[in-house]
C-alpha cells in the first residue's frame, strides 16, 4: 500500500454554480485610459525637475531608515541620529561624485593618446578579411576623428613614442568683467548642489516625520482598509530597503576585485570602471553589460595585442558568475519582485524620462510601483504588467493552452510541476479544475463542438505524453514497496516519499492511502461527452501507476446502442466520471445498465470537482439513490472506490406497477357520452 501525500483541505460542496464561480481564477484587471497613461507620463517628463528629487529622496529614505532604528535602538535620540545617517550618507555620495570627475577628466585628457592602437587593431582586422562592411566603415570613423586631431596636432606619437617638449608659456588674457567670470563660474554649479541641498533636507523631514506621513498616507488612500495599507507600506519599506542595503554591499564587493583586477591588469583609471561597476550594476542584467564596456574599450586602445583584451573580459566574467551565484545567495538571496523583462523595460523607460539618474533608480522606482500594485486593487495592473509572479493560476493556464491546441507546451509545463507533485495530484489540482472550466465554456455556449473537440484531443494528448512520468513514478513506486534483504522496508506513512528524496520538496499536508491495484481491472468511462472521456483516461493512467490494469470507454459506448458490446468478463470495478454535476439521472441509467450486464461488476460514478468543493459525508447517501457501490468527487477517492476489494451491491428494481382494471361503463355513462 503506497502512502502519498496531497494539500489542500475538504469544505462542504456548495452546488453547481459555487463550484463554477470557484473555477474561474483571478477576476478580470481594469486598466487605465490611454488618457491617464499619457498623462501621466508626461507628468514625469516635464516634471522632473520637481519630481526627480522627491523620487531620490524618498529610496534614500527608505535606504538610511534601516539606520536611524539601529542608532534609536542604540540609545541615540532621533534628531541625531537622523542628522549623522544623512550627513554620512550624503559625504558617502560627494566623495563618491568627486572620484568619478577627477578620473574622468584625467581620462579625458588621455584619449588622443590611444588613436594609433585601435586604428591599428582595425587595420589589422580588415587586412585578415574579418567583419567585412562593418570593419571598412569602423576605419573610416576612427580615421575621419583621426584627421580631426591631426589638424589641431599634426603629429600625433604614440604613448610609448611621445617625445618631450620644452613647455611653452602661456598667456591667459581675461577679456570678460570679473563679476561676469565669477558668474559663469559659479552658474554651473547652482543647479546640482541646490538639488543636493533640496534632497537633503527633503531626507530629513522624510525621517523625522517617517510616522506622520504614514498615518497621513493611511488616512487618504487606505483608511477604510488598515490592515491591506499597513501591510502594502511595511512590504514597501522591507523590499526596497533591503534591495537598496544588500545590493550597495554586493556592489562593492563586486567593485573592489574589478578595481584591483584592472590595476594590476594595467587598466587606466582602474578607480573610475570599479566605482562605475558599483553604481551600474543597481540596474540588473543590464548594468554589469554597461560597466564592463568601458573597460573592454579602454583594454582594446592601450595595448597593441589582444591579450589584454581577453583577461579584462575574463575578470569581468568571473566576478559577474562569483557575484551572482555565491555572494548574493549568501547574502541575502531575496529577490525584488520583478520580472527580468519588466526590469530591462523600466531602465528604458526611467533613462527616457529622467535621463541616468533614472538609469539607476529604474529598480527600485519599479519595485515601489509593483507594491502598490500588488496592495492597491486599483493599481493591480502594475503587478500583472512587471510582478514575476504567476498571472494566471496553474489549471486556468492548462485550460488556456489546451483550448488554443498546444498540448506540447501544456506538457512542458506539466513536467515542471511533476517535479514537486505526484502524477494524481497534478491531475487532482490542475487537469481536472481545467476540464472543469472547459465544461463550464460549455454550458455557457460560448464553446462550439469544434472547440469542445479540441480541448478534447489536447487533453488526451498530454496524458500520452505523461506516460513516461507515470511509468518512471510506477516503477519507484515499485523499487521502494520492494525492499531487499537486509534493508529496513520504510515504515508506513513513508512510502510515498521517494518524490522527496530525490530532491522533490513536498509540503506538509494530510496523508492519503492509496490501495495497491495489483490484480484489479478497472473500466473508465467518460460520461456525456469528449470531456469527460480526457477526465476517464487520466483516472486510468493514475490507476495503472497504482498497478491496476485498466481499459478505456467513450461515453458513446455506454449509449444503449454500443454498450452490450462493452468486454466486462475480466472487468472488477467500472468508474464513470461527470464533469457536469447536473447528470445524476444520467448516472442512475449507467449504473443500471452496467449491473444489469453484470450483477457482480461494482460501478463507481466520479462528479469531478475542485479539492476544497467536495463533500464526502453525502456521497454515501448520493450512492444509495444512484444504485451505485461509491460515488466520488475527486482523484484520489475515485482510485480508492475502484480498488476496493468490497462486494458490488445489488442492483435494486423499480417495483413494478400493476395496470388497473377498468370496469364495465354502466348505461347511465354510456347514455351520457352518446349525448
Amino acid at each position: 500500500m503506497a502512502v502519498i501525500r496531497r494539500n489542500g483541505a475538504r469544505a462542504p460542496e456548495p452546488g453547481l454554480a459555487s463550484l463554477l464561480a470557484a473555477s474561474r481564477g483571478h477576476p478580470r484587471t481594469a486598466l487605465p485610459t490611454v488618457a491617464t497613461v499619457v498623462a501621466t507620463v508626461a507628468a514625469l517628463y516635464f516634471g522632473r525637475e520637481v519630481f526627480l528629487p522627491i523620487a531620490v529622496a524618498l529610496l534614500l529614505t527608505f535606504a538610511i531608515a534601516p539606520v536611524v532604528s539601529a542608532l534609536k535602538r542604540a540609545g541615540i535620540p532621533r534628531l541625531p541620529a537622523v542628522i549623522a545617517s544623512v550627513l554620512g550618507a550624503f559625504t558617502a555620495l560627494a566623495l563618491f561624485s568627486f572620484v568619478v570627475v577627477t578620473q574622468v577628466s584625467d581620462l579625458a585628457q588621455n584619449i588622443p593618446v590611444y588613436q594609433i592602437n585601435i586604428i591599428t587593431k582595425i587595420r589589422a582586422l580588415k587586412g585578415n578579411g574579418l567583419g567585412g562592411g562593418i570593419i571598412s566603415r569602423l576605419s573610416g570613423v576612427i580615421e575621419r576623428v583621426g584627421q580631426e586631431i591631426d589638424r589641431q596636432e599634426p603629429q600625433l606619437p604614440s604613448a610609448a613614442e611621445a617625445p618631450k617638449r620644452d613647455p611653452v608659456p602661456v598667456e591667459i588674457i581675461a577679456h570678460e568683467k570679473p563679476l561676469e567670470l565669477l558668474q559663469n563660474l559659479i552658474a554651473p554649479l547652482v543647479s546640482p548642489l541646490t538639488s543636493a541641498g533640496l534632497v537633503i533636507v527633503v531626507v530629513i523631514f522624510m525621517l523625522m516625520e517617517r510616522e506622520d506621513l504614514r498615518d497621513r498616507f493611511i488616512r487618504l488612500v487606505g483608511y477604510g482598509d488598515l490592515h491591506r495599507t499597513t501591510q502594502a507600506l511595511q512590504d514597501a519599506g522591507k523590499r526596497v530597503g533591503q534591495y537598496l542595503l544588500m545590493q550597495l554591499v554586493v556592489n562593492i564587493v563586486y567593485a573592489i576585485p574589478i578595481t584591483i583586477g584592472l590595476w594590476a591588469l594595467g587598466i587606466p583609471n582602474a578607480l573610475l570602471w570599479g566605482m562605475l561597476a558599483l553604481a551600474l550594476r543597481f540596474v540588473p542584467y543590464i548594468g554589469p553589460i554597461i560597466g564592463a564596456l568601458l573597460p573592454l574599450f579602454l583594454a582594446l586602445a592601450v595595448a597593441p595585442g589582444w591579450s589584454l583584451l581577453l583577461w579584462t573580459a575574463g575578470l569581468f566574467i568571473v566576478m559577474e558568475l562569483v557575484t551572482g551565484n555565491v555572494i548574493e545567495p549568501w547574502l541575502y538571496g531575496s529577490h525584488t519582485g520583478l520580472s527580468p523583462l519588466a526590469i530591462i523595460v523600466a531602465a528604458i523607460f526611467w533613462t527616457w524620462v529622467w535621463g541616468p539618474i533614472g538609469l539607476v533608480l529604474s529598480t527600485p522606482l519599479t519595485v515601489c510601483l509593483v507594491v502598490l500594485g500588488r496592495h492597491v486593487p486599483q493599481f493591480e495592473f502594475l503587478d500583472v504588467l512587471f510582478g514575476n509572479e504567476p498571472v494566471l493560476e496553474p489549471h486556468a493556464r492548462l485550460y488556456q493552452r489546451l483550448l488554443a491546441g498546444d498540448p506540447e507546451e501544456a506538457t512542458d509545463n506539466a513536467e515542471e510541476m511533476l517535479e514537486e507533485k505526484y502524477l494524481f495530484e497534478l491531475y487532482d489540482q490542475v487537469a481536472i479544475p481545467a476540464l472543469l472550466l472547459a465544461e463550464q465554456d460549455r454550458m455557457r455556449g460560448v464553446m462550439d463542438d469544434e472547440q469542445r473537440k479540441q480541448v478534447a484531443e489536447s487533453a488526451l494528448t498530454l496524458v500520452a505524453n505523461l506516460d513516461d512520468s507515470a511509468q518512471e513514478e510506477a516503477g519507484a513506486e515499485e523499487a521502494e514497496q520492494a525492499a531487499t534483504p537486509g534493508e529496513e522496508k520504510p515504515p508506513e506513512g513513508k512510502v510515498g516519499e521517494g518524490k522527496a528524496a530525490e530532491g522533490k520538496a513536498r509540503d506538509e499536508a494530510e496523508e492519503v492511502d492509496l490501495p495497491d491495484g495489483s490484480g484489479f481491472s478497472v473500466l473508465c468511462a467518460g460520461g456525456r461527452g469528449e470531456l469527460d472521456d480526457a477526465a476517464a483516461t487520466m483516472l486510468a493512467q493514475v490507476l495503472e501507476v497504482q498497478g491496476a490494469e485498466t481499459s478505456r470507454a467513450s461515453f458513446t459506448d455506454l449509449e444503449p446502442s454500443g454498450i452490450r458490446r462493452l468486454e466486462l468478463d475480466t472487468v472488477d470495478a467500472a468508474v464513470i466520471g461527470f464533469l457536469n454535476r447536473q447528470s445524476t439521472k444520467h448516472a442512475r441509467f449507467m449504473v443500471r445498465r452496467l449491473k444489469r450486464l453484470k450483477p457482480k461488476l461494482r460501478v463507481g460514478i466520479v462528479f469531478w470537482s475542485e479539492i476544497g468543493n467536495r463533500d464526502t459525508e453525502a456521497a454515501a447517501e448520493l450512492a444509495g439513490d444512484l444504485n451505485a457501490d461509491f460515488v466520488a468527487y475527486g482523484m484520489v477517492d475515485a482510485a480508492t472506490g475502484a480498488l476496493s476489494n468490497e462486494p458490488p451491491v445489488a442492483l435494486k428494481l423499480a417495483p413494478q406497477r400493476r395496470p388497473r382494471r377498468r370496469r364495465p361503463a354502466s348505461k347511465k355513462e354510456l347514455q351520457a357520452a352518446a349525448g
